[in-house]
C-alpha cells in the first residue's frame, strides 16, 4: 500500500467498503408482492434502526478482543479465552429464557431491553478498566474474575438482539423476501464487526482504553431512545394491515402455544436439530477465525499488514458479499431453500480450513481466513438470520431463534474454551509455527458443517394451509407512528 499517497491510505478502508456497499445495493433483485410504496417506507424506517442497534450491540460484544490486547501483559490469550467463554456460554444458555420472552413480549419491546442493559454493562466494565490502568485498583477475584462476570451480564442482554430483530422482521417480510434478508442480516453483523474491530482499534490508539467500552454504551443508548419512537412490532401497529408471511405459522389462527410445547415440538423435528448441529460448527468457525486472527496477528508481527490493519473492514465486505450472495441464490436460484446454499458455503470454508494449514506462515494466510469468513457469514445469515423465521414461523420465531443462535454460541464457547488453552502465548506466539493448532482446530468441523448441510437440502417450511396464490393485499397508503405495542 505504500504506492499509494499519503493522504489516501487512512481513506482506502473506508472507500472499499462504501463501494462493496453501493454494489450491493445496486445489483439486490426486487421481490414484487403487491406491496404499498407507503407501506415499504415504513418497512425500511422499521427495520433500519432496529439493524443498526442490533450492529452496534456487535461493537458492544466484540470490543472485549481489542481491550484485552490494549490491556498488554495484564491479560494474556488464556485470559481471553476464559472472558470470551463465560460471556458466550451466558449468551447460548440465555436464548432458553429470552427466546420465550421475545415471542410474548414483542421484538420492540426487548430490543430496547438488549441495548439498554448492554449499554449499562459496557459503561461497568469501562469503570473497571479505568480503576486498573489510572488508579492500580485490584478489583474482587482479579481482574479476569471481574470482566467475566460483567462480560457475561453483558452477553445475556445481547442474547435479546438477534432474538428480537427476527421476531420484528418476521411479521414484515414474507418467505419470498427472506433469503435477501437473510443477505441483508449478514451486512448488519458485518457492519457490527467493523464498528468492533475497525472503531475500537481507533479508539484504543487515540485515547485510553476505557473508551473501548464506553464508546458504544453511548451509542446503544442513543438508539434506545431512536428505537422507542420508531419501531413497532407488526405493520398493524403502523397502521398497515398484517398479511400472510406464508412460513411455519401461516394458517395458525389458534392461540400462543406455551414456550415448553413450541421447544419441544421444535427439538423434535430433524430439520430443526440438523440446523442446530449447522450452527454449532458454525459458531465455532466463525470465532475461531474472527477473534483469534487478530490475535496472531499481533503476535507474530503482522498487526500493522493491510489484513490485519483492516480487519473489521475486510470482514465487513466479505460478510456483505456471503450474505448476499447467499440471499440472491437460495431466494432466485433454490426456491427460496437455505440448505444448498449453506451446503456451497461450507465447501468453501472446508476448502479455506484445508489450504490454512499450508499458508500459516505466508501472506496469503488473511486473505484466506478472510474467504471463510464470507462463507461462514453467509451461513449464519441464512440458518439464524432466515431459517428461524421460515421454520419458526411468525408466532415462534423467538424462540427459534433462541434456539438456533443458542447452538451457535455452545460452539463458540467450545472454541474460545479450547483455542484459549492450545494457543501460544507470551515469546511462544511470535512464531508462526507455534500457532500449527489454530488451522487443525479449524478442519474437522468445517468437514462436518458441509455433511450435515446435504441433509437438509430440500426443506422448506410447511404452512398449516396454502398460502393464497394471488398478491398481498395492498398496504394501506399512510403510515401511522403511534406509541402502541
Amino acid at each position: 500500500m505504500s504506492s499509494l499517497p499519503p493522504w489516501l491510505q487512512p481513506l482506502l478502508p473506508i472507500l472499499i467498503l462504501l463501494a462493496a456497499i453501493a454494489l450491493v445495493l445496486a445489483r439486490l433483485p426486487k421481490v414484487e408482492l403487491g406491496h404499498t410504496e407507503a407501506f415499504k417506507r415504513r418497512r425500511l424506517l422499521n427495520w433500519f434502526p432496529l439493524g443498526m442497534t442490533y450492529a452496534f450491540l456487535y461493537m458492544g460484544r466484540y470490543n472485549v478482543n481489542v481491550a484485552t490486547s490494549a490491556l498488554g501483559n495484564r491479560t494474556t490469550n488464556e485470559d481471553f479465552g476464559t472472558i470470551f467463554f463465560w460471556g458466550t456460554l451466558t449468551y447460548g444458555f440465555a436464548f432458553l429464557l429470552n427466546g420465550p420472552l421475545t415471542d410474548k413480549l414483542g421484538g420492540r419491546k426487548t430490543i430496547l431491553l438488549s441495548a439498554a442493559g448492554s449499554s449499562v454493562c459496557n459503561v461497568l466494565m469501562g469503570a473497571v478498566v479505568y480503576g486498573v490502568l489510572n488508579g492500580g485498583w485490584q478489583p474482587p477475584g482479579g481482574l479476569v474474575a471481574t470482566l467475566s462476570f460483567l462480560y457475561a451480564l453483558n452477553m445475556y442482554f445481547q442474547s435479546f438482539g438477534a432474538v428480537s430483530i427476527v421476531k420484528v422482521n418476521a411479521a414484515w417480510f414474507h418467505v419470498k423476501e427472506r433469503g435477501l434478508l437473510g443477505g441483508v442480516f449478514g451486512i448488519l453483523i458485518s457492519l457490527g464487526v467493523y464498528f468492533a474491530y475497525d472503531w475500537s482499534r481507533l479508539i484504543s490508539k487515540a485515547a485510553p482504553t476505557w473508551w473501548v467500552f464506553f464508546v458504544p454504551a453511548a451509542i446503544l443508548a442513543a438508539f434506545v431512545v431512536l428505537d422507542f419512537f420508531v419501531i413497532r412490532d407488526t405493520p398493524s401497529h403502523t397502521g398497515h394491515p398484517d398479511f400472510d408471511t406464508a412460513d411455519a405459522s401461516s394458517g395458525d389462527t389458534g392461540p400462543q402455544p406455551g414456550a415448553k410445547d413450541v421447544f419441544l415440538k421444535m427439538i423434535r423435528n430433524p430439520i430443526i436439530l440438523t440446523i442446530l448441529a449447522i450452527e454449532f460448527c458454525s459458531g465455532y468457525q466463525r470465532n475461531a477465525i474472527m477473534q483469534w486472527y487478530p490475535k496472531f496477528a499481533k503476535a507474530t508481527g503482522l498487526g500493522e499488514s493491510f489484513v490485519a490493519a483492516n480487519w473489521g473492514m475486510l470482514l465487513c465486505v466479505a460478510g456483505i458479499t456471503g450474505g448476499m450472495f447467499a440471499g440472491i441464490i437460495s431466494d432466485r436460484v433454490f426456491d427460496s431453500r437455505r440448505g444448498p446454499v449453506s451446503a456451497v458455503l461450507y465447501a468453501g470454508m472446508a476448502l479455506g480450513a484445508v489450504a490454512s494449514l499450508f499458508l500459516l506462515q505466508t501472506w496469503m494466510l488473511g486473505w484466506t481466513v478472510i474467504f471463510m469468513s464470507l462463507c461462514v457469514i453467509g451461513v449464519h445469515g441464512m440458518l439464524s438470520g432466515t431459517a428461524s423465521m421460515d421454520f419458526g414461523g411468525k408466532k415462534n420465531a423467538g424462540l427459534a431463534v433462541g434456539i438456533i443462535d443458542g447452538a451457535v454460541y455452545a460452539g463458540t464457547a467450545l472454541q474460545s474454551l479450547l483455542l484459549g488453552k492450545l494457543l501460544p502465548s507470551g515469546e511462544a506466539a511470535k512464531d508462526a509455527a507455534n500457532w500449527s493448532n489454530w488451522p487443525i482446530a479449524l478442519v474437522p468441523l468445517s468437514f462436518l458443517g458441509l455433511l450435515l448441510a446435504t441433509r437438509v437440502w430440500n426443506a422448506k417450511p410447511q404452512p398449516k394451509t396454502a398460502p393464497q396464490p394471488a398478491a398481498i393485499p395492498a398496504s394501506a397508503p399512510a403510515a401511522r407512528t403511534g406509541t402502541e405495542g
